[in-house]
């Protein structure tokens, strides 16, 4: 098994894990997969509860026994991330900087505002919506300033027009020369706004495409019918 964060350039890094198998209690949940995303790439990873997804973004991340994670150059978000102290939302991403030993506030203020809560940033995190706080934990990541963003549900909290808003700023970000992959289970999110999907299933990759390409894949792996000429195009039904 190996896990790669290569360097390229100075401004580059990929991203790459080869023949990756993991087990979690005693169960394996990933099954030698390979994977690599580089720079200008948006990848959904989507697939069923239970599928592996969350392991692989751990693994990507350098965060599974015997890894080592490049904290600098790749931020991680957890699903479900939090913070449990009752700090500010400009101190909560400060902490994107522990990294590199510094208070950026050029940094911090860029992330605050990419993620719409610089007019919350003296506002406690636990005083605001969840969808507010989950907007801050990602403006911890940008304050990084990494070259690759791995996250897992990003979107999760937030209401529809806002989850379209973070998922336009991530493939902005990787249309900027970063890489992105996250865990995704709105599959219209990861049509509109990713260049590749990643199907997870039992452990395995199934498909990983373009979206168009791989749409037909990411339905069945979630029991869905799949139907290019419906809208939504994804619908409860048997599987075709």
């Amino acid at each position: 098994m190996t896990v790669s964060q290569t360097p390229g350039p100075p401004e580059a890094i990929t991203i790459a894990a080869t023949n990756l198998s993991a087990r979690l209690g005693g169960r394996a949940v990933l099954h030698g997969v390979d994977f690599t995303a580089g720079p200008g790439e948006c990848v959904a990873l989507c697939g069923p509860n239970g599928a592996g997804k969350s392991t692989l973004l751990r693994g990507l991340a350098g965060l599974l026994p015997g890894q080592r994670p490049r904290p600098r150059a790749v931020a991680y978000l957890p699903q479900g991330a939090a913070c449990a102290w009752p700090l500010t939302i400009r101190q909560v991403a400060a902490l994107g900087r522990l990294p590199h030993g510094d208070a950026n506030p050029y940094a911090i203020a860029s992330a605050l505002a990419a993620c719409g809560v610089a007019d919350l940033a003296d506002r406690r995190i636990d005083q605001v919506s969840g969808g507010q706080a989950r907007r801050a934990m990602l403006a911890r990541a940008l304050a990084t300033q990494p070259q690759a963003l791995l996250l897992d549900e990003p979107v999760a909290d937030l209401d529809p027009a806002a989850a379209q808003e973070i998922m336009a700023l991530l493939a902005g970000f990787a249309a900027a020369g970063g890489i992105v992959v996250a865990v995704l289970h709105a599959l219209d999110l990861a049509a509109a706004h990713a260049s590749r999907i990643c199907v997870l299933q039992d452990g395995r990759i199934v498909a990983d495409a373009a979206p168009a390409a791989a749409l037909p894949a990411a339905a069945a792996a979630f029991g869905l019918r799949y139907d290019p000429e419906w809208r939504p195009l994804l619908r409860p039904g048997q599987i075709s």
